[in-house]
């Protein structure tokens, strides 16, 4: 086995930046970390309990990281082996629960813990039954979700409906009363076919640990240090158990941005994170802010949409800083109609496919799951291979089953004389894969593509581990079944903005920005609205390198066009220009009066990130001086030159000719034809007769006296 690439505390450290050193240096005590996106908060709570163990501070046996999802666990347990600790327990509230309930539960009631539901549809549509209730799946599933809002909320059949009254919640198409005859109907048929369901596996766990003094003692000398990712997504629920496992003491570390709480509607709650240190005094406070992940004009845009009245700062969050050099301003398009949003997001996918952007690279992000569809049939016509996060999970899949049930069986035969992602590649060939992605697309694609993501996981383990055999990766593949932490799979991701929390792609397109879908037209109270502010700034902060955002004026073709902007994109205007406007031009004229404005009344504001413009030379290039131009600059003056021309000839202002922001686009997209030309925003049938020869003479290199030159033959 090859050496742990670090083995001295101080190494650990070494790699981190000021803020993220300071959490990682101070291993005991309450801590509390502010971590906006992208700031590399695993990256520092993996790398405090590395160096808590390599230090000694810590035994990794005795730490517990709580994580709310079974990837986020397997990555952070990838992470801490990468650092060479080994041992961490790093689990679900869920999986952490479940495992204590099923090792004392002999010990506190007698014989095996109850089975746990897998899903808790039957259970509650036999409970509807008995109130001789009638629902279809969709109120089915809508009721089990008020039921789990309950549980978690700590609530009983006899205490939801004034809690829910108080709170001004609505049960889904009964009332109140009736909502909570049918919790205590779901319970009875629990109990008759004895069985619990998931919220059960936490309040049982709870029972056991404050019933029974000598199973608290044995499980708070076991973890005797807690880290809890994700803590503003904490519900009351798994709140009582924290405190459970921690019976008073106050070895833990929670991490958690305010500015990222999506999951109000499943009972979570960011108050857990923001009253820490009351509840904790003396507990230090980090704030995260350097974003490692997005470039500044995306950060730019992120914060100005959580940026308050006066300037403030919403829902606590911290105020981002990009370490990324200086990329494409967002932008905002708007289409005609919802199929032609969907082609048009294709066509956009499919030109940088071309450009050499592989398409795992690339998602499509969507408030409700109800849109994937037109994109899934947009990016099948051009044959773009995608898949659908919130579907099949990967190691459900046929074909990977298959495969790992044959690796496993080879497993034993390997005698090391070939290298593991040879004898691996090798193996799924026999499973009827091939070492050359198929040309058609579809499920031949996509079971291609599943194959490939396990051929490249023996990769990542052959470069950490350059002696791993075949056992080993089987045992790799065996851990993350279990914890579902599937591998990356080629192909553009559909997702909505809920499933993409915790993810990142270096280009991401955000459809449907209108108001009725951000914010949904279901967000009536002020903080439901609120809510998905955040979920859209979720959104934006999944990108690296380039956002693409998107809306339909109408939902079907030749429909009339009522839709508008979101309102939460009026904040980033200064970014994205007057089209992320939620108003009608009149309803602002009294506003952009009193604007600070630059030259023909418009904002003066860096192009590029958005920043104020003050001095005469930012004003005249259009950006700030730490901004690069987004094109060529002397293409640009070459065209202003010859606009200028055209405008004194005819005798008409130069915006007549072309305004700022379609010369602008002209130089940065460079076209070479007319037909790339046209597709050009500002470019009409009537200006490209006028223009389109010396436009284009222009952008290919010609000076401006030979342009002129091309009108006078033109109108000679």
């Amino acid at each position: 086995m090859s050496s742990p690439p670090h083995s001295r505390p101080d190494a650990v450290l070494d790699a981190l930046d000021p803020e993220q050193r300071r959490v990682a240096e101070r291993p005991t005590g309450p801590m509390c970390v502010l971590a906006g996106a992208g700031t590399g908060k695993t990256r520092a709570i993996t790398h405090r309990i590395a160096y808590g163990v390599l230090s000694g501070t810590y035994q990794p046996q005795r730490v517990l990281a709580v994580t709310f999802t079974a990837r986020a666990a397997g990555e952070m347990r990838t992470r801490l082996r990468d650092l060479g600790v080994g041992g961490v327990q790093a689990r679900t509230f869920h999986a952490a629960a479940l495992r204590q309930l099923h090792y004392f539960w002999p010990q506190a009631v007698g014989g095996a813990a109850p089975e746990v539901l897998s899903q808790k549809a039957s259970a509650v549509a036999e409970a509807a039954g008995r109130l001789r209730m009638q629902f279809d799946r969709t109120g089915l599933r809508d009721l089990t979700a008020e039921i789990e809002w309950s549980k978690v909320s700590l609530l009983t059949a006899e205490t939801y409906a004034a809690s829910a009254r108080a709170q001004g919640r609505t049960a889904p198409g009964v009332d109140l009363t009736a909502m909570a005859r049918l919790i205590a109907a779901y319970e009875e048929v629990k109990g008759e076919r004895h069985v619990i369901d998931f919220e059960d596996v936490l309040l049982l766990t709870i029972g056991v640990l404050q019933e029974r003094d000598d199973i608290a003692r044995t499980v708070r000398d076991q973890y005797r240090h807690f880290v809890v990712d994700e803590y503003q997504d904490v519900n009351a629920l798994q709140q009582r158990l924290l405190v459970t496992w921690l019976g008073g003491r106050d070895e833990v570390c929670v991490v958690g941005d305010p500015a990222q709480t999506i999951y109000s509607f499943t009972g979570a709650t960011p108050r857990h994170l923001l009253d820490f240190a009351s509840a904790h005094p003396g507990a230090a406070t980090v704030r995260l802010v350097r974003n490692y992940r997005s470039t500044p004009q995306i950060i730019r845009c992120a914060n100005l949409l959580l940026t308050g009245p006066g300037g403030a700062r919403r829902s606590g969050s911290v105020e981002l800083l990009s370490q990324r050099e200086a990329g494409e301003p967002p932008r905002l398009t708007a289409y005609p109609d919802d199929p032609a949003e969907a082609a048009g997001v294709a066509e956009r996918i499919e030109t940088l496919l071309r450009a050499g952007t592989d398409a795992a690279d690339v998602a499509v992000l969507f408030r409700t799951n109800a849109q994937s569809e037109a994109f899934e049939q947009a990016l099948s016509q051009r044959d773009i291979p995608y898949l659908v996060r919130g579907g099949e999970r990967f190691f459900q899949r046929r074909e990977v089953r298959d495969a790992i049930l044959l690796l496993r069986g080879q497993a034993r035969s390997d005698d090391g004389s070939r290298p593991l992602p040879e004898l691996v590649r090798d193996i799924l060939v026999g499973a009827g894969w091939s070492r050359q992605a198929p040309t058609t697309g579809g499920a031949t694609r996509e079971r291609w593509e599943s194959l490939a993501a396990l051929a490249a996981l023996s990769d990542d383990l052959a470069t950490a581990t350059p002696d791993a055999r075949l056992p080993q990766f089987v045992r790799e593949l065996e851990e993350r079944t279990a914890a579902q932490h599937a591998p990356v799979v080629h192909g553009v991701t559909l997702a909505s903005l809920h499933a993409a929390k915790g993810l990142e792609w270096p280009v991401v397109f955000l459809a449907g920005c209108s108001d009725g879908l951000l914010p949904i037209t279901m967000a009536e109270t002020a903080e439901a609205i609120e809510e998905e502010r955040r979920l859209l700034y979720v959104g934006m902060t999944r990108a690296r390198d380039l956002l693409e955002m998107s809306y339909a004026t109408a939902r079907t073709p030749g429909a009339r066009g009522t839709r508008r902007p979101s309102r939460f994109l009026d904040a980033a205007a200064p970014v994205l220009g007057d089209v992320a406007r939620s108003q009608p031009k009149s309803a602002r004229r009294a506003e952009r009066g009193r604007t600070s404005t630059g030259r023909a009344g418009k904002p003066a504001t860096c192009r590029s990130c958005g920043a104020p413009l003050t001095d005469a030379g930012q004003l005249k290039t259009g950006r700030c001086a730490t901004c690069p131009p987004t094109y060529d600059e002397a293409t640009y003056e070459r065209l202003r030159a010859w606009r200028l021309a055209e405008a004194q000839a005819a005798q008409v202002p130069a915006y007549v000719v072309f305004t700022d922001a379609t010369l602008t686009a002209i130089a940065e997209q460079e076209p070479s034809n007319a037909v790339e030309l046209r597709a050009i925003s500002g470019v009409g049938a009537r200006k490209l007769d006028l223009y389109g020869p010396q436009v284009l003479a222009l952008v290919g290199g010609s000076d401006v006296e030979s342009a002129l030159g091309m009108r006078s033959v033109a109108t000679d």
